[in-house]
C-alpha cells in the first residue's frame, strides 16, 4: 500500500487543502483506512478500490471518522490517478452515491479535474439550530445576510450555509470547537459552510470541520457543490452559471474553487480545481 499526499484547489505552493490519497486500498478494512487517515493527519484521505467493471470504489476517511464524500479528497485522487495512469474521465461509487470527474491538461501544464456531484438538495434549517450555530459561532442575528437565508445543503453531504453581510465578520472567526461539533454531530454535517457574497458569481467561504478533528478547513469541494445547488434552488443566481469560491484566504492557504451550475434541477454541480503533489 501507497499513501500519496496532493494539495487540491491551491493558488499557490502554500495554498489549498491536502489529502492524503491511496489509489489501491484493496483489502482494507475500516479500522486500517481510520489508521491511515489519522497518520496521515490531513482532514481526509481517500481511499480507492478499483472495480472489475472500470469503476472505482472510494471511500474517504478523516482522522477521527468516515465521511460520505470530500471534494477536494476526489480532485486530488484524481489527479493522483492521471499522473499514473493518464488524463480522461473516472467514474466513481462513493457511499454517498455515483460521482463522475475527468481530468485534462491545461494551457500551463497542470493537471485539473471536474467532478459532478452527485444530484443536490436543501433542507429548511430549525430555528433552534441557527441558534445554536449562532451561538457556538459567537455571531449575532444581525451579522446575517437576509438576501442568502440560511439552510442545510448537499451535494454529497450535509453543510449548513450561514452567509454573512459583511466581510469582516467572515474574518474575525473564534467558535466555540466543542459546543459547534457536539450539533454537527447530533445533525450529521460534515462542516459548516460560512460564505460572504463578494459579486453576482464570486463568493468567499470558511468551512469549520470540528467533526473530523480539524478546525477548519482551506478548501471543502462537496460544500462548494451543496453551496451551488442551494443557490439554483432558491433562485438567488441565473442558470446556468460559473462561481467562484475563495476560501483557505483567511487561515493562510488561499484556495479558488470554481463552480459550474447546470439549469436542470436535477443534475448534479461542477467543481473545478488542480492538484499537485506534495
Amino acid at each position: 500500500m501507497e499513501t500519496l499526499r496532493y494539495v487540491a484547489f491551491g493558488t499557490g505552493p502554500s495554498g489549498g487543502n491536502p489529502a492524503g490519497v491511496v489509489l489501491d486500498a484493496t483489502g482494507m478494512d475500516d479500522a486500517a483506512m481510520l489508521a491511515v487517515a489519522a497518520e496521515v493527519g490531513y482532514s481526509e484521505t481517500a481511499f480507492v478500490v478499483p472495480g472489475d467493471d472500470g469503476a472505482l470504489d472510494v471511500r474517504y476517511f478523516s482522522p477521527l471518522a468516515e465521511v460520505p464524500f470530500c471534494g477536494h479528497a476526489t480532485i486530488a485522487l484524481a489527479v493522483a490517478h492521471a499522473d499514473r495512469h493518464g488524463t480522461g474521465p473516472l467514474r466513481l461509487r462513493t457511499r454517498a452515491g455515483d460521482v463522475t470527474v475527468n481530468t485534462t491538461v491545461d494551457d500551463g501544464g497542470s493537471t485539473v479535474a471536474t467532478l459532478e456531484s452527485v444530484p443536490p438538495r436543501t433542507a429548511a434549517l430549525a430555528p433552534d439550530d441557527l441558534s445554536g450555530l449562532l451561538a457556538a459561532l459567537r455571531w449575532k442575528a444581525d451579522d446575517l445576510d437576509p438576501a442568502l437565508p440560511p439552510r442545510v445543503a448537499y451535494g454529497g453531504a450535509w453543510h449548513p450555509v450561514v452567509a454573512v453581510a459583511e466581510r469582516g465578520r467572515l474574518a474575525d472567526l473564534d467558535y466555540d470547537m466543542e459546543a459547534l461539533g457536539d450539533l454537527m454531530a447530533r445533525r450529521s454535517w460534515t462542516t459548516v459552510a460560512l460564505v460572504w457574497r463578494e459579486s453576482e458569481t464570486v463568493f468567499h467561504a470558511r468551512n469549520p470541520f470540528p467533526p473530523g478533528g480539524v478546525v477548519e478547513d482551506p478548501a471543502t469541494g462537496a460544500a462548494a457543490a451543496a453551496f451551488g445547488g442551494y443557490l439554483r434552488e432558491l433562485e438567488l443566481v441565473g442558470t446556468p452559471t460559473t462561481l467562484t469560491i475563495h476560501q483557505g484566504v483567511d487561515m493562510g492557504r488561499p484556495s479558488r474553487l470554481t463552480v459550474t451550475v447546470p439549469r436542470d434541477h436535477g443534475s448534479g454541480i461542477g467543481v473545478t480545481g488542480t492538484a499537485a503533489r506534495i
